[in-house]
């Protein structure tokens, strides 16, 4: 009986380091994946991932690389210095226009605020007629403030569009007075308005999103197992942000992304989902914009822009 449980023991042994030795190789074999974030809320649930060490269980070693303007973003990711990017259905296809084939493979949870200066009287997108707000031309950015125009029958080139690229140089002068208005990312909408600015609608209120996870072709064929694992590490985040409170973290988050302190305060975040992929609508209507607008060549399908990565 002895001898029986010793070989049993032993057999029990050999099969724990094997299948220990088969973990450590399955993530010794994940290449590593490199990712653009901007600064607002979309990067969240990637930095928590990060940071509470989901990419790491999936045997996935994730570097994220801070942006603060898309133009830079976009550069690095056609560059090769980027795997994928938090980025918007415009730059997917104003990458494939351009010869560099990226996909979305997930929709973000972006918001986009139209926000008045503290010395602008308005109530209205129409009150803005003539004045300057602030856009990133041919981005999300200039999208939903166009749509707001649209909605709210104006026409799009009844405000001055002020270009400014950099997020922070936008909030800025939108804080000092010296624009009427601006278009901008969470966190940095509430953070104006936690200064003294206006909030004045949304595209949250409009019912568009636009926000998405894009990744080059080349990562989609090499690493399509770690993408499968750094969405698996995702949706951990997710779940981690809709069962803890937001005091619990919201320090490490303005620590790695570099959000104004006053964002602890100010800062509301939205309802995070697992990931999934964007809506038929948001991908149509962002490639009419862009068609309209003869910013891109060719009129896209769903299937040219989205990939289903969670089959």
């Amino acid at each position: 009986m002895k001898r029986y449980f010793a070989i049993v023991l032993a057999l029990v042994c050999a099969l724990t380091i094997l299948m220990a030795g088969c973990s450590n190789k399955q993530g010794s074999d994940m290449k590593n994946i490199t990712v653009g974030v901007m600064p607002d809320i979309d990067s969240i649930p990637i930095i928590i991932a990060q940071e509470k060490g989901y990419f790491s269980e999936e045997g996935l070693k994730v570097e994220i690389q801070q942006f603060k303007s898309a133009m830079d973003r976009d550069a690095a990711l056609q560059s090769g210095n980027l795997d994928g990017a938090i980025s918007d259905l415009l730059a997917v296809a104003f990458a494939k226009d351009g010869g560099f084939d990226v996909k979305a493979t997930s929709f973000t949870a972006g918001n986009y605020k139209l926000i008045a200066s503290p010395n602008e009287q308005v109530t209205s997108p129409k009150d803005f007629a003539g004045k300057d707000v602030a856009v990133s031309k041919n981005t999300i950015i200039e999208y939903v403030t166009d749509q707001i125009m649209v909605t709210n029958n104006m026409r799009e080139d009844s405000i001055n569009k002020v270009v400014i690229p950099q997020i922070p140089t936008r909030l800025e002068m939108l804080q000092n007075g010296k624009l009427a208005a601006a278009t901008l990312p969470e966190p940095m909408g509430s953070i104006a308005v936690a200064n003294g600015c206006r909030f004045i609608t949304d595209s949250e209120q409009l019912g568009i999103n636009p926000g998405v996870m894009m990744f080059t072709s080349k990562c989609i064929n090499d690493k399509r197992d770690e993408l499968k694992a750094f969405y698996r590490a995702y949706n951990k985040a997710v779940s981690y942000l809709k069962t803890h409170p937001q005091d619990e973290y919201i320090d490490l988050i303005i620590q790695k992304s570099g959000f104004p302190e006053i964002a602890k305060t100010a800062l509301k975040l939205p309802e995070y989902h697992e990931a999934g992929l964007p809506e038929v609508k948001d991908v149509r209507d962002c490639i009419k914009w862009m068609n309209t607008k003869g910013l891109i060549k060719h009129d896209y399908t769903y299937e040219d822009i989205v990939i289903d990565l969670f089959k």
